[in-house]
């Protein structure tokens, strides 16, 4: 059997991403979203999720950008003077290497934001992490033991198959330099994935067969979805994506993907997509029921 998890990041960063989801969630293809914990409309994402039971929500790791939701001062080696995380995953990615960042500080960090949504009445589905920070096997280790802390049994596998879709859709074709930079990306980091399914064999996780998202990034469009959906295999895939209603906030907001988040949520509602779901068989599930059947 063909499973999809559609699963949408940043679930809580600005009100009009939590539009864009909800919409996706209601009117499209959309299973599941991840909660960031400091992100600036979390309130409003938590009203949106208790509201919406269906919708899967996990929790959205952040190791990378804005502000720590444990104090300051009990993760000393992942903030710098001024009590900010890591402003990107190059500045994360060095600390490691310069010896500085402790893994039991990661872990109180993500361990305060998963708290976070378990005090808001959320039951996290499962785990994954912003700019998939967890692709870095100390992070993933603190995910690790915070997903078994909490009793969370899935975790998102970031690593994209070499089988994941080549270019397709007008946005890619029209953007290719963005779309080779991200192929690129998303091939540098594979050969962590050993280590990542190792982690996950240690602490009794599980994980999707398969990933795509990260090649496709900004650049989703209706042709690229469906090109993704006819080329599941058998098991279960997550698409990553990042859906929104496009407004001045989210222009504003400290983020590479702006307007590319609109034509994303016009792809997950586009009624071809849901057609082609059908036509391939394909069972929509989020991670909860993931984690259930496996």
């Amino acid at each position: 059997m063909k499973r999809l998890i559609v699963n949408a990041d940043d679930f809580g960063f600005t009100r009009g991403v939590n539009a864009g989801i909800l919409r996706a969630f209601k009117s499209g293809i959309l299973t599941s979203a991840t909660l960031m914990a400091n992100g600036d409309a979390f309130d409003e994402a938590v009203e949106m999720a208790l509201a919406n039971p269906r919708l899967g929500v996990g929790c959205h790791l952040v190791a990378v950008g804005g502000r720590p939701v444990a104090p300051p001062s009990e993760i000393p080696s992942l903030v710098d003077t001024n009590g900010w995380l890591p402003r990107t995953l190059t500045d994360l990615i060095k600390l490691p290497v310069r010896g500085r960042v402790r893994v039991e500080h990661i872990e109180r960090e993500f361990g305060a934001q998963v708290e976070r949504l378990v005090a808001a009445g959320i039951a996290p589905t499962h785990l994954d992490s912003h700019k998939h920070s967890h692709t870095q096997p100390l992070v993933m280790t603190a995910l690790a033991r915070v997903a078994v802390a909490f009793n969370i049994r899935a975790v998102r596998n970031p690593f994209e198959s070499w089988r994941a879709p080549v270019i397709t859709g007008l946005a890619a074709r029209s953007r290719r330099g963005v779309y080779l930079k991200q192929y690129v990306m998303s091939a540098t980091v594979a050969p962590r994935a050993g280590a990542f399914h190792r982690i996950i064999r240690q602490h009794g996780l599980r994980a999707p067969d398969f990933f795509c998202g990260v090649r496709l990034t900004g650049l989703l469009d209706d042709e690229a979805v469906r090109h993704v959906i006819e080329g599941l295999r058998d098991g279960t895939t997550e698409l990553m994506c990042h859906p929104a209603m496009y407004d001045d906030e989210l222009e504003s907001a400290a983020t590479r993907l702006k307007r590319e988040r609109q034509p994303e949520l016009d792809a997950l509602i586009d009624e071809s997509v849901r057609r082609a779901v059908e036509a391939q068989g394909v069972r929509l599930i989020n991670y909860e029921e993931f984690a259930e059947h496996v």
